[in-house]
């Protein structure tokens, strides 16, 4: 089977990051064992760097709100022709938390910022690879939250009101209401039986043998 580009999105404490730790040791079990996780923004030494500007508040400096957009694509493109283009033209699977549509929600549905630019900057990404298959675990926000905050001490992303994250899964969910490549799974749900779910679906969208 050709490998795959898999993306993972969702809201914060919707279980992206367990998920695609499970995903891939599933893919194992099906004998498909040439698989790599990235993160995102991460993954490289310049956007490891990027990713802790971008979640960690600077007291002494105020991130702006395009600053924070073109670092975010910055960091993508350092990914994308370091790890992902190449490992992918090498036969491997790719499993990413986040790809462009979380700043398509974040900053273009949660900030407000203009849909033409960030578009025109996935285009950029886009000329590299696009990802076979998008996974959006659908969490209340709320309960997202909640999950976060139990994890340890809320990044400056995580300390955003409420409504933030409100408009981001508004916005999540209408943009993937145009897509065809996509699962989108109910992510209130105990991570185990998420985890069932993400399994089977997977399985019959690539029609792995079971």
């Amino acid at each position: 089977m050709k490998n795959k580009f898999i993306v993972l999105e969702g809201l914060e404490g919707s279980g992206k990051t367990t998920a695609c730790k499970k995903i891939k040791k599933f893919l194992f079990k099906k004998n498909i064992k040439d698989v790599i996780i990235v993160r995102q923004p991460g993954s490289t030494y310049i956007s490891e760097k990027i990713r802790k500007i971008i979640k960690f508040e600077n007291k002494k400096e105020k991130l702006n709100i395009y600053s924070e957009l073109l670092l975010l694509y910055s960091a993508r493109l350092q990914l994308m022709e370091n790890i992902i283009y190449p490992a992918f033209q090498k036969g491997k699977w790719i499993i990413s938390d986040r790809h462009n549509l979380s700043s398509i929600a974040y900053q273009g549905g949660g900030q407000g910022l203009n849909q033409n630019l960030i578009h025109q900057l996935t285009k950029i990404t886009d000329s590299f690879i696009k990802p076979d298959l998008t996974i959006f675990l659908d969490i209340d926000p709320k309960i997202g939250l909640k999950k976060a905050f139990l994890r340890g001490k809320l990044d400056r992303i995580e300390k955003k009101p409420i409504n933030f994250f409100i408009k981001v899964r508004k916005f999540y969910l209408k943009y993937l209401s145009y897509q065809s490549k996509k699962i989108i799974i109910n992510s209130n749900n105990n991570m185990n039986k998420v985890n069932k779910i993400i399994e089977k679906k997977i399985c019959k969208w690539f029609k792995i043998p079971k």
